[in-house]
């Protein structure tokens, strides 16, 4: 027995008989109901894995340059339809169109004209070089896909952090469940009609939608590699789930990104990144700038700049026009008031915000701290919202040391007037991403592997290792096949002078001697063959 609930659209969503619970969206700009949607159950999740592992050979056989003019069709829909999808996202998160517009759609055609271009030489088999004791061979390493990929994807940007590790997965030739963040329920409509206009294969694509309940057994299934998106504590139970069977995982973790502002900064310019690289999304994305570490000659300056550039910022819904919409996720202001309660109350001062906006729906203000220090949360802690934590240090030196001695490193940023020094201060930071002088921008650079360390997680995608982390590797040796026997292979006799003469010659750097050693030990096993 089937029964239908409605999206936000109107339009019906099939509901099989093991799936009853539904999600409830409402807007974060007014509190009103959006829609219902269908929680994914384990029975329909096992479904969705096993149209994924059907489809899977018949996609995998289909030539790269096939699968590339298929995938391509999207540019054409988000061209088309793009301006209403902004909406639809906008809609479903509350930030501004331009950031729809921006930072989630137009994303997604520049990974696809790169990936277009890099992808047949990236999977390409390629020759390597041969070691000289293994003379008439040739050595190759290739690809291949690792089969059913899990894409867990967050609420923050839920269409870029989609769409970027499907699109890798799907056109290294595997095939995909997806499971969109149930905060976001929306924008995973908006993913799935775009597959079904492009024609996708049946079972190429699948989409769950649903709550933890979902991504747990998602996790859980038959599927053949995880890239999960999200929380610390969330990976950990990714992490343990694959552990079982065992199979590889991909972690894109959170972030407390460190900006850097020297003393010979233009200082101006680094306030205005700042507040921008900050607030942009309201503060909740895992490369917001969290922590400013700004030396102590030029601190007061830089702080009178950011409380300018704050108060020119109009907070409001999409249709606003605001610069800064409400936090996404209702929970998560408790977090951010939590955060700016226990900074204020270890002294730190609050310079712009710090509180809940007298409005509907989930608006903070954005939030400048000064005079804070490592034993706060606000510094110590991933914050996702619109607050930007300063911190004065005697040094360069200090900053750095302070930006290293976290538990997270995802990204960070140096500021100064000397480019030379700055990508000697980004060297020598602990994170997977750096920029000299700018915020965020590298993450939406699609030749620049991205992705963390220590607590931000593990695995690189984006730029060739985006396509290479949904691959295993296979390494291939060949031989002519024309002699009869191998010079290593039985019987030993006779054997044992040449190797050691081929030992000393390799290691003692006698090319001479290990030529003669090995052309000694060819005659003896064609001697022994014959």
């Amino acid at each position: 027995m089937e029964n239908t609930r409605t999206n936000g659209h109107g339009d019906p969503l099939s509901v099989g008989a093991y799936a009853g619970a539904i999600l409830e969206k409402r807007s974060p700009v007014t509190g009103e109901k959006l829609g219902e949607f269908p929680i994914t159950a384990r029975e329909g999740v096992s479904t969705a894995v096993a149209r994924a592992r059907a489809a899977a050979p018949a996609w995998r056989a289909t030539p790269l340059q096939e699968r590339l003019r298929t995938l391509g069709r999207i540019k054409d829909v988000v061209r088309t339809h793009g301006e209403e999808y902004a909406r639809r996202i906008s809609e479903d998160t509350g930030k501004p169109l331009v950031d729809s517009l921006l930072t989630e759609l137009m994303s997604v055609p520049l990974f696809l004209d790169y990936y277009a271009k890099t992808a047949p030489s990236v999977l390409a088999r390629k020759k390597v070089s041969t070691p000289l004791m293994f003379p008439g061979k040739k050595s190759y390493i290739e690809h291949f896909p690792v089969g059913v990929v899990a894409v867990i994807s967050p609420w923050n940007f839920p269409f870029q952090l989609s769409m970027v590790p499907v699109l890798s997965a799907l056109i290294a030739g595997n095939t995909v469940v997806l499971k969109p963040s149930e905060v976001t329920p929306l924008t995973g409509e908006v993913i799935s009609e775009i597959f079904r206009r492009i024609g996708l294969p049946e079972g190429v694509l699948e989409v769950v939608q649903g709550d933890g309940s979902t991504g747990a057994a998602l996790a859980e299934s038959d599927v053949d590699k995880i890239f999960f998106t999200g929380s610390v504590a969330t990976g950990r139970k990714i992490m343990a789930a694959a552990a079982k069977k065992p199979i590889p995982v991909e972690l894109e973790l959170g972030g407390k990104d460190a900006m850097i502002v020297c003393a010979d900064a233009h200082l101006e310019r680094a306030a205005r990144a700042a507040v921008w690289g900050g607030l942009v999304n309201c503060g909740q994305m895992c490369v917001s700038v969290e922590r400013i570490l700004v030396e102590s000659s030029v601190h007061d300056r830089f702080v009178a700049l950011l409380e300018r550039e704050v108060g020119k910022l109009r907070v409001g819904g999409p249709d606003e026009h605001a610069d800064v919409g409400p936090m996404t996720f209702g929970r998560q202001i408790e977090t951010v008031e939590r955060h700016v309660r226990d900074a204020r109350a270890k002294g730190a001062k609050i310079v712009a915000g710090g509180q809940r906006m007298d409005r509907p729906g989930q608006f903070f203000q954005p939030t400048v701290l000064t005079d804070v220090r490592p034993d706060m949360e606000i510094y110590s802690d991933e914050t996702f919202g619109p607050v930007l934590p300063v911190m004065r240090v005697r040094s360069v030196d200090e900053a750095v040391r302070l930006a290293n001695d976290h538990q997270y490193g995802l990204v960070g940023s140096v500021w100064t007037r000397d480019v030379e020094k700055g990508l000697e201060i980004a060297s020598r930071l602990e994170c997977g991403q750096v920029t000299v002088n700018d915020v965020v921008i590298s993450v939406g650079n699609p030749t620049l592997p991205f992705g963390g360390v220590k607590s931000s997680g593990f695995g690189r995608y984006h730029g060739p290792e985006g396509l290479l982390a949904f691959t295993h590797q296979k390494a291939i040796m060949v031989d002519r096949g024309t002699a009869a026997t191998e010079p290593f292979w039985f019987p030993y006799a006779d054997k044992y002078e040449p190797v050691r003469d081929l030992f000393h010659g390799l290691l003692g750097g006698s090319l001479p001697r290990a030529l003669f050693a090995l052309n000694r030990l060819r005659k003896i096993g064609g001697a022994s063959a014959r």
